[in-house]
């Protein structure tokens, strides 16, 4: 049985009473995480992470995983008000409105990845930003939750991150770069006079090939690092080498501070909030 890495519950919680709840799910190759949300009170009452170890992932293993979660957790037996989904691959592009062209998805995905005739491509437009999500889900998991729950939303974590982080940041004047920090790999928003300028995913193993792709972002896009913000979010402390390294060529770097509109059980701390931001802001 896969037992959770992280597990958040409030002592109150009636598994009993969760049907006017919402749930929002979250998974790569390499993870599962849920949370549930209050929503009478305006709360997160739970949260609880998995994380899979295996050195082959595949989408075949990792509906294994889910299924062996599902079968064991209490939690997400039950029906709630609404679900949410988020896929969390490098399985996707960005698309400026004006080009868009639906008949094209695979062409769009194909630049940065290998797309089979048979893979189904979906997209999301991203508020605001005459900006196109297309994305490849993992059909078989949403196929899986259809049979849980009937009907759900998904999207991209794309769509998640930009979409939050601009509706935060978007009265800004200095340029920020946004970090935020998985296993191995982070997502890289830029951020200047309340517009996307950069999206995307790097892969990493040492402290060096991260500062190295900060840098090289920054350059890119003439950003001063004298100048700009760097704020760092999901798995992620100031004591951290992330951190370190990045205060050694950057002048102006932080933390991400939580700003979310709903409040948060006692058995949450600042830190699950920002380690969490992804899906905890997917309602």
């Amino acid at each position: 049985m896969i037992q959770p890495k992280k597990k958040l519950k409030a002592n109150n919680l009636d598994v009993n009473h969760l049907k006017n709840n919402h749930l929002s799910i979250q998974f790569s190759l390499d993870g599962f995480s849920f949370c549930i949300l209050n929503k009478e009170k305006s709360t997160f009452i739970a949260l609880y992470d998995y994380q899979f170890k295996e050195v082959n992932n595949s989408p075949q293993r990792l509906i294994e995983n889910i299924t062996s979660i599902f079968e064991n957790e209490e939690l997400l037996q039950h029906k709630y008000k609404s679900v949410h989904v988020t896929h969390v691959n490098d399985l996707y592009t960005l698309v400026p409105k004006p080009l868009f062209d639906e008949n094209k998805l695979q062409a769009y995905v194909s630049y940065n990845n290998k797309v089979y005739p048979q893979d189904y491509l979906v997209f999301d437009e991203i508020k605001n930003q005459d900006i196109i999500s297309v994305f490849i889900p993992y059909v078989n998991i949403n196929n899986f939750l259809i049979d849980k729950f009937s009907a759900f939303d998904f999207n991209h974590n794309s769509k998640i991150l930009i979409e939050s982080l601009l509706s935060v940041y978007k009265y800004s004047l200095t340029p920020q770069m946004f970090v935020h920090i998985d296993n191995n790999h982070f997502e890289l928003i830029v951020i200047t006079n309340k517009k996307l300028q950069l999206y995307n995913t790097f892969k990493f193993s040492t402290k060096e090939d991260f500062i190295y792709y900060v840098l090289f972002a920054a350059e890119q896009l003439k950003l001063n690092p004298e100048k700009f913000e760097l704020v760092m979010l999901g798995n992620i402390q100031k004591d951290d080498e992330l951190y370190s390294i990045a205060y050694t060529y950057i002048r102006n770097v932080s933390l991400l501070e939580n700003r979310s509109k709903y409040k948060f059980d006692v058995s949450f701390t600042e830190t699950d909030k920002r380690t969490y931001y992804t899906i905890l802001n997917q309602y």
